[in-house]
């Protein structure tokens, strides 16, 4: 079931994706707050629908747009025997290789560690440049 929420007026376009960052600051004042912060932080949504409601605002040039979006599934790395279904928790990978094209994958900032989480695919093996052997997969909130 979509969400309804609030984007800018030049990212309103359906299937854009992107990421919630949590609110700003600057914001804590507007009546329309409460629509804007209905997301989870460092969550990748997608945009499926575009409302015809627009509203101003300080922070987004041009205004904002009343979009219908999805949450999408959280893409991580895990290390060792992993299974499909199964419960997991989420160590996150001592590596400071920024130049690793996996970087952003292991150091997902929406994975909590330590926290349980349902492994619902493996997408597959991942390129390691430190050598750890690494499954790349898509997990879901418990």
């Amino acid at each position: 079931m979509p969400i309804v929420t609030l984007v800018g007026e030049r990212v309103a376009k359906k299937g854009n994706e992107f990421i919630y960052l949590g609110p700003s600051p600057e914001c804590k004042n507007c009546k329309l707050k409460t629509v804007c912060f209905n997301l989870k932080r460092f969550r990748r949504y997608r945009i499926v629908g575009i409302r015809n409601k627009r509203h101003s605002c300080n922070q987004h040039d041009g205004g904002v747009r009343v979009v219908e979006v999805e949450e999408l599934p959280i893409v991580s790395s895990l290390e060792g025997k992993i299974k499909e279904g199964s419960k997991t928790k989420v160590k996150i990978i001592d590596c400071k290789r920024l130049d690793c094209e996996n970087y952003d994958i292991c150091h997902n900032p929406a994975v909590e560690e330590n926290r349980d989480y349902k492994i619902s695919k493996i997408i597959g093996e991942m390129n390691c440049k430190i050598g750890k052997k690494l499954m790349k997969v898509e997990l879901s909130e418990i």
